[in-house]
């Protein structure tokens, strides 16, 4: 008979950007630790070892993440930046660096991680060769956009870096009780915490990275460097440096 009636539709063929897809939509749904190799498999309805032909175990797949995360920020900056053609280097930068923030919020646990790998993937080096071109194409000297990468640290990747990060889980009248503790011994950091109470509409990556907090920063780099990039200009050049490899 000719009929297909009860034909399976075939298995999309596993591979490492579907092992890695499945693995994002995972730890967005349920938290870094719900990821494991067999949990993983399960998903993606294959065996444990086939995995291994993609990703060499846990720190492979780790590994492949911040891949993916960082190819996904390169993405979204370039974006960004093409819906804002000719604007100057602090335009260019706010949104690339915004663009890279909004996927950080659609994958809250890859500022973690990103901070935890001992390796810098190939393609967080592409996303700063970037921000480099548009400092330079700025007006900026090398030394200068050297200098401004130390100072944007990990806000370039659209997160604050939390050098301490407070117990979350303990109980409602623990917290308080710290809390006047706290105003005790420290009564300049109490005020401070009691004045600075984030707005439930503003959208956080950590105990001290709002978007507010997140753009403010942003805000005084950018004012800070401006200051820099002219004072540093050769005279007669009206702030603008000649690109390598680049002509009028």
């Amino acid at each position: 008979m000719g009929s297909r009636m009860g034909a399976r539709k075939p298995r999309e063929p596993l591979s490492r950007e579907r092992a890695l897809a499945s693995a994002i939509a995972l730890v967005d749904a349920e938290g870094m630790a719900a990821l494991t190799m067999r949990r993983l498999a399960a998903e993606l309805g294959v065996e444990a070892m086939s995995l291994y032909h993609h990703l060499p175990g846990k720190a492979g797949l780790l590994d492949g993440l911040v891949d993916a995360v960082a190819a996904e920020i390169t993405a979204a900056a370039e974006r960004a930046e093409a819906d804002a053609p000719g604007g100057d280097w602090r335009t260019r930068l706010r949104l690339r660096f915004l663009a890279a923030r909004a996927v950080m919020l659609r994958h809250p646990w890859a500022p973690a991680l990103l901070s935890s790998r001992p390796t810098v993937p190939a393609g967080v080096y592409a996303y700063y060769d970037g921000i480099l071109a548009t400092l330079v194409e700025g007006g900026f000297s090398y030394r200068i956009a050297h200098r401004a990468l130390h100072a944007f640290g990990s806000l370039a990747l659209g997160f604050a870096q939390e050098v301490f990060r407070p117990d979350a889980g303990g109980e409602a009248d623990a917290a308080e009780a710290e809390m006047v503790a706290l105003a005790e011994r420290l009564p300049h950091l109490a005020a401070m915490v009691a004045a600075e109470t984030h707005d439930a509409a503003d959208p956080t990556l950590g105990w001290c990275d709002s978007q507010t907090e997140f753009e403010f920063t942003l805000g005084l780099l950018f004012d800070g460097l401006e200051r820099h990039r002219q004072a540093d200009a050769p005279a007669g050049s009206g702030g603008v440096r000649r690109v390598p490899g680049r002509h009028d």
